[in-house]
């Protein structure tokens, strides 16, 4: 690493205000404050607007797995008959849940939700969801996920401003209607209007920080080294993004931008020669972000790349052009599917490789994720025709009995060995 390389003061802030905002929320919710347990790619903002709080099922199955708690969870839902195939990353809460010893959870569990909230956007979204309905006797609003049969392969070209063309006009149309009734839910549930004039402003607050976020990628792809690890992009994204819109999201996606823009200017870098760049393609090894520096030291290898800090601006700025519900509607109609699925995966990769000049890609694919895994091996072979050398990592985000450390990392090193010695 850099001898000039230190943390960013915005990771630990970010850090900071998501512990404090964790706090205030498990006593809100604990105290008896009504709030709602949801998927990842679910319209957030709609809660956020109205005033519940919200807990993101993909961010509560990252916290048990940081805490180490995974193997144990996964090895009581084998035992307690679920089949071997179920997408980890959405059920480890479930299984948290229906275990029910709150004693080993995070925060002593989770209170039960007044509303649940999934999208189908996978076989298994809407079982696990009413399953958790079952057992906890809370609402489920289910929201469809229906495919756009002519998917356009840069869709990230379309997706600000001709949304309409690219998703279609009925596909859109019943998700709207799909939020008005959920809008109707949460008005019965808070005893609250929904405010359809500051829902605009508050999507537009959404896209000027998307905007900012945009800024901070382009910095980094041109940057002549890579001046953050991975590991502090993820934070910086991340967590503001379960807040957006906020005065804090903005002013720290700001801070953040702010900050890479003085490291470039200032030529500080992850190596002080970096001889290879890297993607991480897929959802963050929540039990060991250690491994992203692996190969910094031995080889001058940099993960520059990871999905969350690009795909701020591609999957999220959405122009409302006078009608702010169908522009969610659109930001979220496809959002796990071009994070995933083939032809919209494909292209993406293939520009940001490019984009960032990546030698190597490291491709998570879980393979009880039907959804995340499935759609992998088409991503790779439109990687592998760009020219990027793609490494396939068996694995799963949160179920760290599928990590060998060593195993990958003695199947990456001779890959990292050959371009060096191609380069001399």
């Amino acid at each position: 690493m850099s001898k000039d390389y230190t943390q960013l003061e915005s990771t630990r802030i970010a850090a900071d205000y998501q512990r404090e905002w964790a706090k205030g929320l498990r006593a809100q919710i604990t105290s008896g404050e009504k709030y709602a347990f949801v998927n990842a790619d679910t319209p957030h903002e709609l809660f956020h607007h109205i005033g519940v709080p919200i807990v993101t099922n993909q961010w509560w199955s990252a916290i048990i797995a940081a805490k180490q708690l995974s193997e144990f969870y996964f090895d009581y839902m084998e035992a307690a008959g679920f089949h071997g195939r179920l997408a980890r990353y959405s059920s480890l809460p479930l299984i948290a849940e229906l275990e029910g010893d709150t004693g080993r959870q995070p925060w002593g569990g989770l209170p039960t939700p007044s509303i649940l909230c999934a999208r189908q956007s996978a076989d298994d979204h809407q079982k696990i969801f009413s399953l958790w309905s079952e057992k906890t006797g809370a609402p489920l609003a289910l929201i469809s996920s229906p495919a756009v049969p002519d998917p356009q392969a840069d869709w990230w070209r379309l997706a600000r401003q001709d949304w309409e063309e690219l998703y279609h006009t009925d596909r859109l149309d019943l998700m709207v209607a799909e939020f008005k009734a959920l809008i109707e839910q949460l008005e019965a549930l808070t005893g609250k209007s929904f405010d359809h004039d500051g829902f605009a402003l508050y999507m537009d607050r959404i896209n000027e920080q998307e905007r900012i976020y945009e800024e901070a990628t382009a910095l980094i792809a041109a940057a002549p080294q890579c001046p953050i690890r991975i590991s502090e992009q993820i934070p910086n994204v991340m967590i503001p993004q379960w807040h957006r819109g906020s005065d804090w999201a903005i002013e720290h996606a700001q801070r953040f931008r702010d900050e890479v823009a003085a490291r470039v200017d200032a030529g500080t870098s992850v190596v002080e020669n970096e001889r290879i760049r890297m993607m991480w393609i897929g959802a963050g090894l929540w039990f060991d972000t250690s491994f992203y520096a692996a190969f910094e030291a031995s080889h001058g290898a940099v993960f520059a790349w990871s999905m969350y800090l690009p795909f701020a601006a591609d999957g999220y700025i959405r122009e409302s052009k006078g009608d702010p519900l169908r522009a969610l509607a659109a930001r979220v109609s496809a959002m796990n599917e071009q994070l995933h699925q083939p032809p919209w995966i494909n292209s993406w990769m293939v520009e940001q490789a490019k984009r960032f000049r990546i030698d190597v890609a490291l491709m998570l694919i879980p393979e009880h994720d039907r959804f995340s895994g499935h759609g992998s091996l088409f991503a790779k072979e439109a990687l592998e025709a760009a020219g990027v050398r793609v490494i396939e990592v068996w694995s799963d985000m949160v179920d760290q009995r599928q990590w060998n450390r060593d195993e990958i990392t003695a199947r990456i090193v001779p890959v990292l060995d050959a371009i060096l010695a191609e380069r001399i």
